[in-house]
C-alpha cells in the first residue's frame, strides 16, 4: 500500500513533517480523534490526492500553543484535489475528479445542512455541532497538509471543477475555495456590504485580505483595513484598499475621519480573532480589543461580520476569564447602536460555486490579492514560522509538484 506524509502539531511553536498512515475510508483512532467517532466507516466518502492544501491563521492559534490541541494532530482544513479512490456508496464523484473540499465537514442529512447550515452539521462531532479536518475539538477528522486525505461525504460536499485543464491554469486561485475566500466573503455578506457601502476590516492577514476583495466584488466604494503590520497594508494597498497602521496611529475613528470625513464605517468585518492586541505602540495582548473597536466605528444600524476565530479554550490567555472565552466587550455599545452580530465559521457551500464562477470567469483575483506563495510539503515547518512572523503571504503546499 502507498505510504503517506503529513505536517503534524508537535509542541507550541513547533511543526514536523512525518510519515504517516495512507488514508481508507474508515475514521481510525489517533491524536484528537473523539472516541465516539473512532471506527466511524464513511463509505460515502473518498480518497483524494492532494493538489494543494493552504496554511491558515487558524492552524496557527494551534501551533502558538493557543488551543487544547494534542501533539500528533496531523493539521490542515483547506484542501484541493484529485478523487483517485471512491467508496461504495459514492454516486456522483469519480476517479480522476479535481475538487473542492469545504472546511466544514456535513454530512447533508441532518436539520442544520439542509437549511444550508454546513457549518453546524449535528452528525459529524459528537461533542457539538460543527467540524473540520484537522483542527482540535472538531471531531477529529484527519486534517489534508499531506499526500493523501480522505473526505467523507463526498457526493454532498465536493465542488468539482468542471474543466480540469483550466482549473488547473487558475490552482492557486481556487485552491482558496475551502476555506479564506468564501470566509472573507461570508465576513462581507454578514456585515451587509453592498454597491456604495464604507467598510472597516480589522486585520491584514490572508482572510482580511479576502474580505477585502469581496467588499470590492459586492461594490463597496471605499475599503479602509487596519492592522499593526506595515507589510501586511502594504499587499492592502496594493489592490486598491485604504489602510490603517494601528501601531502609528491608536484611534481608529480619527484615522477613519481622515479618509472619509466622517468617523465610522456602514459595516465593519473582524478577521483578527481571539488574539488580538491593543491599538499603539507596545501593547500587549487584548483580546477584546477589536470587538471594541468596530462597534465604536460602525454606524448605528450597522453590522459587523465576525469571521475572526474565538475559543471557548485558550490556555495562553492573558487572564482566566480568557481562557475560557470570556472577554469584556462593551455589549451595552452594541445594543444602543442597534448593531447585528453575525459570527461562527464560514458555511463554505453557501458561497463556493459561486466564488469559482467568479474565479474562473476572471472577475476575482484572489491568489493576488492575498499573495500566494506556493512551497512544498517539507517546507511547511519554515513557512509556519514566516507566517507566524508576520509575513504577508498565503502560503499554499503543493505536496506532489502538481502545479506550474
Amino acid at each position: 500500500m502507498a505510504g503517506n506524509r503529513a505536517v503534524v502539531y508537535v509542541e507550541p511553536g513547533k511543526v514536523e513533517v512525518r510519515e504517516t498512515d495512507y488514508p481508507d475510508l474508515v475514521l481510525r483512532d489517533g491524536p484528537g480523534v473523539n472516541p465516539l467517532n473512532v471506527g466511524r466507516k464513511c463509505e460515502h466518502g473518498v480518497i483524494l490526492k492532494v493538489v494543494t492544501t493552504n496554511i491558515c491563521g487558524s492552524d496557527q492559534h494551534m501551533v502558538r500553543g493557543r488551543t487544547t490541541a494534542p501533539s500528533g494532530l496531523i493539521l490542515g482544513h483547506e484542501i484541493t484535489g484529485e478523487v483517485i479512490e471512491v467508496g461504495r456508496d459514492v454516486e456522483f464523484m469519480k476517479k480522476g475528479d479535481l475538487v473542492s473540499v469545504p472546511f466544514n465537514i456535513a454530512c447533508g442529512r441532518c436539520r442544520s445542512c439542509k437549511e444550508r447550515d454546513t457549518h453546524i452539521c449535528e452528525h459529524v462531532n459528537p461533542d457539538r455541532p460543527g467540524s473540520a479536518y484537522g483542527y482540535v475539538d472538531m471531531g477529529g477528522w484527519v486534517g489534508g497538509q499531506s499526500e493523501y486525505v480522505m473526505v467523507p461525504y463526498a457526493d454532498f460536499q465536493l465542488l468539482k471543477f468542471p474543466n480540469k485543464e483550466q482549473a488547473m491554469e487558475k490552482i492557486l486561485d481556487l485552491t482558496m475555495l475551502s476555506d479564506i475566500f468564501p470566509t472573507g466573503y461570508h465576513g462581507a455578506v454578514s456585515a451587509g456590504v453592498k454597491p456604495g457601502a464604507t467598510v472597516y476590516i480589522a486585520g491584514a492577514g490572508p482572510v482580511g485580505l479576502a474580505a477585502a476583495h469581496s467588499a470590492q466584488l459586492l461594490g463597496a466604494s471605499v475599503v479602509i483595513v487596519g492592522d499593526l503590520n506595515a507589510e501586511r497594508l502594504t499587499q492592502a494597498r496594493s489592490f486598491g484598499c485604504e489602510t490603517v497602521n494601528l501601531r502609528e496611529h491608536p484611534n481608529l475613528g480619527e484615522q477613519i475621519e481622515q479618509i472619509l470625513g466622517i468617523p465610522e464605517v456602514d459595516c465593519a468585518i473582524d478577521c483578527v480573532g481571539f488574539e488580538a492586541s491593543g491599538h499603539g505602540p507596545g501593547q500587549g495582548e487584548a483580546p477584546a480589543t477589536v470587538l471594541n473597536s468596530i462597534m465604536q466605528v460602525t454606524r448605528a444600524g450597522g453590522r459587523l461580520g465576525i469571521p475572526g476565530l474565538y475559543v471557548t479554550g485558550d490556555p495562553g490567555a492573558v487572564d482566566e476569564d480568557a481562557k475560557i472565552g470570556t472577554l469584556k466587550i462593551r455589549l451595552g455599545l452594541g445594543w444602543v447602536k442597534a448593531h447585528t452580530f453575525v459570527t461562527g465559521q464560514t458555511p463554505v457551500m453557501k458561497y463556493n460555486r459561486d466564488l469559482m464562477m467568479a474565479i474562473l470567469s476572471g472577475r476575482a483575483q484572489i491568489a493576488k490579492a492575498v499573495n500566494a506563495t506556493k512551497i512544498s510539503l517539507d517546507q511547511a515547518p519554515e513557512a509556519y514560522k514566516a507566517f507566524d512572523s508576520g509575513a504577508s503571504r498565503k502560503f499554499v503546499i503543493d505536496p506532489h509538484g502538481m502545479t506550474n
